[in-house]
């Protein structure tokens, strides 16, 4: 097959448009084309109301090996690359694989895809998951959001799934991707039920509701294959002899034993980031941020980005990703935006307030939202104690739920009244999406000076990029602090742990990962490592 790239079509192009410009590319006539998919389509912006799309394309054709050397010159042509994911191990159809069992814990995306990989190599993991299966822990989450009650271990955070069922579903990373397995994560999410469109759209996301059922089917795949997953199975301890797992305990006192452990619990779990310092694993500090969701109306988002062309359902709601350098030496930038989303309630411990985003797949909501957050790191801002990013967590989230008025209401504060810093009184034309609500009030007691000096410069600078960005009654909500793991379980190229053998640290718990794409990059990659561990050690 040959793969074309940077064909570009309007936005209002017909269904032929794309097989024409193939067809004009190459010179060849429609008979002479066999078939063709999308690799990719994307959109350059770069004129404001001349938005054009554009494709890479695979194409099968008879010609193809006297198209590659006619067009040899073109670097818009060239052969399809191979895309297929190929297994490290594999047991051998039918065959039985003796020995202790891999366990991996958590059911994110980083824990669900470890699984899965490990299933698919007939190593038949269990998988323990504190948390509730992912449609109970949605009536409590959805309870909590409605009433203020928090179950801390069926939340936002806990729960099959992870913190990303409960986002936009967004599918894209900067990991760079050589033996395909971002590929094999899309692949499965279409095979587990979403749309085909995730594997060659810009920017792909699934959307929370439409993630539930997939997550299901994740499941379902497992549990198939050989896998069992166990849910409100809390591991409380894990037993390490001559600095080698030998196995795990649960809360309810069951031990499992295993010498493969996927530690894959999220950025979340801090009493069993506890639990594995006082064990003696090797934990350090790492950076982070803090800050805030701001809200603005989704149609001026789309405005800004895309002018006259704004609302074609080709282009859909529009994203911005923004940073900016402060005098103060810190770095405010944009996180984990979700256009056409609302706010959440994130807290995952009592008495703690957290905020987070989503969007639905139809990303149709009023507002936008975004994190607009401040980095920090541990040299100057938390150096005490390598967990000492959880206390400084623990303290503004605390902060913020007295503020709000100790229910889980969220501090909100207008955008002017935040810039002028004065508190505010009343809502403007952009309402908060945040549930339990939203309590005004001054939010320059919700976070460190230097924080809020940060923001206060950045907001404005931001709205030279996106015009009306620092627009007077756009509503800031406090706060955000799960932006990435505070802490980092230091691992070797094997993927284990520096000094626990057995333990395999993975995801954005332990530090390896920021979304959901990349999450289950790094529990395939935590499968494989364990895979030829494995085998090189049972005769199969």
């Amino acid at each position: 097959m040959l793969r074309i790239s940077e064909i570009k079509l309007p936005l209002d192009h017909d269904d032929t448009a794309l097989a024409q410009a193939i067809l004009k590319k190459l010179g060849i006539s429609k008979e002479q084309l066999t078939s063709y998919t999308i690799f990719k389509r994307s959109y350059d912006a770069r004129k404001r109301g001349h938005i054009l799309l554009v494709y890479i394309v695979d194409v099968a054709t008879p010609q193809a090996e006297k198209l590659l050397a006619k067009f040899a010159g073109d670097r818009q042509i060239a052969p399809t690359p191979a895309m297929t994911y190929e297994f490290v191990a594999q047991a051998k159809p039918g065959q039985v694989v003796e020995g202790k069992r891999p366990v991996v814990i958590g059911t994110g995306p980083c824990g669900m895809f470890a699984g899965l990989l490990l299933a698919q190599m007939g190593l038949k993991p269990i998988i323990l998951e504190r948390g509730k299966s992912v449609r109970d822990r949605s009536v409590d989450t959805f309870r909590f959001w409605v009433k203020g009650k928090l179950n801390a271990e069926s939340n936002v955070q806990f729960g099959e799934g992870g913190a990303g069922t409960f986002s936009d579903g967004k599918l894209y990373s900067q990991v760079r991707d050589p033996n395909h397995y971002g590929r094999k994560v899309l692949e499965e999410f279409v095979n587990a039920g979403a749309d085909p469109e995730i594997l060659y759209i810009n920017r792909p996301h699934i959307g929370t509701y439409r993630l539930v059922k997939i997550v299901q089917n994740l499941r379902s795949t497992i549990e198939e294959l050989g896998g069992e997953i166990h849910f409100q199975s809390h591991v409380t301890d894990i037993n390490i002899r001559q600095n080698q797992v030998q196995g795990i305990t649960l809360e309810n006192g069951q031990y499992i034993a295993t010498n493969h452990v996927v530690l894959a619990v999220g950025h979340s779990a801090r009493d069993t980031f506890q639990m594995l310092f006082e064990r003696g694993v090797y934990i350090e500090a790492k950076p982070f941020s803090l800050g805030f969701r701001i809200e603005h109306p989704q149609a001026l988002i789309d405005q800004c980005r895309y002018g006259p062309q704004a609302g074609h359902a080709r282009l859909g709601s529009a994203d911005y990703k923004l940073v900016h350098h402060c005098q103060n030496g810190r770095s405010v930038y944009s996180f984990c935006m979700c256009p056409g989303g609302k706010v959440v309630a994130a807290a995952s411990e009592p008495g703690r307030l957290v905020t987070n985003g989503m969007s639905e797949y139809a990303r149709d909501e009023a507002n936008a939202n975004s994190a607009i957050v401040v980095g920090i790191n541990p040299e100057e801002d938390y150096p005490e104690h390598p967990l000492a990013g959880i206390a400084l967590q623990r303290h503004w989230e605390e902060r913020a739920f007295q503020l709000g008025g100790a229910n889980y209401q969220a501090p909100g504060q207008l955008v002017g009244d935040f810039l002028a810093d004065r508190p505010s009184t009343k809502f403007g034309s952009v309402l908060p999406s945040y549930k339990p609500g939203v309590k005004l009030v001054n939010l320059g007691e919700s976070l460190p000076d230097y924080a809020i000096a940060a923001l206060r410069e950045a907001i404005p600078a931001f709205d030279k990029k996106i015009g009306s960005f620092a627009m007077e009654d756009a509503v800031l909500t406090a706060v955000e602090t799960r932006t990435s793991s505070p802490i980092r379980i230091k691992r070797g190229d094997d993927f284990q742990s520096i000094n626990t053998f057995g333990l395999y640290p993975a995801g954005e718990g332990a530090g390896y990962a920021g979304g959901i794409l990349s999450a289950g990059i790094d529990g395939i990659k935590v499968a494989e490592a364990i895979a030829l561990d494995f085998f090189a050690k049972v005769d199969i």
